[in-house]
């Protein structure tokens, strides 16, 4: 704890610091145009990079889209101004964000609905990851947004920013958010805007809260009160807590329908055994469990399939078993 407290305080902020942060962060007067041109540009390019990786199922294109995108920039500003007591730098950098995040799903809409292939919501495990949000992702976007204002206040470890925009995803769940509306599919769409949410929420309350205790807004000149500040970072929290609760709900409907997906692979395997079948699929649904197996000759009695479930004092509801046959042909040649 000591290390940590001399870690801190050792990275504190002074006053001749201020001006090469607010340099990182904001852009006005001469060099509020060029950075408009550059922040539209590549969010405009990092959208398509990760729609086009979101629908061929490229991880490495994803994560190249991660590096590329700029809206961690103005998210950290919107964070920091509010630590230093501007609202109108946070109100400008918070508009910023909201112009991006439109930018995005909107490119992303329009892609999905020129697409000429089917956009597997099932199969396709960048849309898959991105849609069932959970607790686990806002442990990952506290801890990322809390790494991010350090790099941001260190110009030594700057290095590290574009692992933190890996680290965190931005750009990646509003592609599949607008990819999600071009097909109609309202609650994809639904959760991937809710895990941009938490990623969003999470870096201004943890970012905040390290620059912060790293004395920003001691070293900056205050034009807002403490009160206000204070309140705004309330607000934050609140919304944090708020987006927890669905992100709870997810985490217990995963780890529930991963916990059944086991035991019906167990209970299958131990029922295919002595036949000339084998598991191919188990998919946990909302109307319950089913089974895709492959194979030929007779299968065993469902009566001892029933048996074994039983056995494992594991009901999973409705079980559909749905039988591919497979069929060898000998040629003589």
């Amino acid at each position: 704890m000591d290390a940590l407290s001399a870690i801190f305080r050792d990275n504190k902020f002074r006053a001749e610091d201020l001006s090469g942060f607010e340099n990182k962060l904001f852009f006005e007067g001469t060099r509020q145009r060029p950075f408009l041109v550059k922040y539209f540009v590549l969010v405009f390019l990092s959208s398509i990079i990760a729609v086009y990786g979101v629908l061929n199922d490229s991880p490495a294109t994803v994560i190249g889209a991660m590096i590329v995108a700029p809206l961690m920039t103005p998210i950290m500003a919107t964070a920091a101004a509010l630590v230093m007591g501007s609202m109108k730098r946070s109100l400008t950098s918070l508009f910023l964000v909201v112009a991006g995040v439109a930018l995005v799903v909107g490119i992303s809409w329009l892609i999905g609905i020129s697409y000429g292939v089917v956009i597997s919501f099932d199969h396709n495990s960048q849309i898959i990851g991105r849609i069932s949000p959970r607790t686990t992702d806002l442990a990952i976007a506290l801890a990322s947004g809390a790494a991010g204002a350090f790099a941001f206040s260190r110009d030594d470890i700057s290095d590290s920013l574009p692992g933190v925009a890996i680290a965190i995803s931005l750009v990646p769940p509003l592609c599949v958010a607008g990819i999600s509306l071009s097909e109609n599919h309202w609650s994809a769409a639904g959760g991937a805007m809710l895990l941009f949410m938490t990623n969003f929420l999470a870096i201004l309350l943890a970012g905040g809260g390290v620059l912060a205790f790293l004395g920003l807004g001691r070293a900056a000149t205050k034009t807002l009160t403490g009160s206000a500040r204070r309140k705004a970072f309330y607000v934050i929290g609140l919304g944090v807590l708020l987006v927890t609760i669905p992100l709870t709900v997810t985490s217990v409907r995963v780890a529930r329908d991963s916990w059944t997906q086991s035991r019906t692979v167990q209970v299958m395997d131990a029922w295919l055994r002595e036949s000339q079948y084998t598991l191919h699929t188990v998919r946990v649904e909302e109307s319950g469990v089913t089974v895709v197996i492959a194979g030929k000759g007779a299968l065993p009695s469902t009566a001892e399939l029933k048996e074994k479930f039983r056995g494992k004092k594991f009901a999973p509801g409705s079980v559909e078993l749905q039988i591919v046959p497979i069929e060898i042909e000998q040629i003589e040649l």
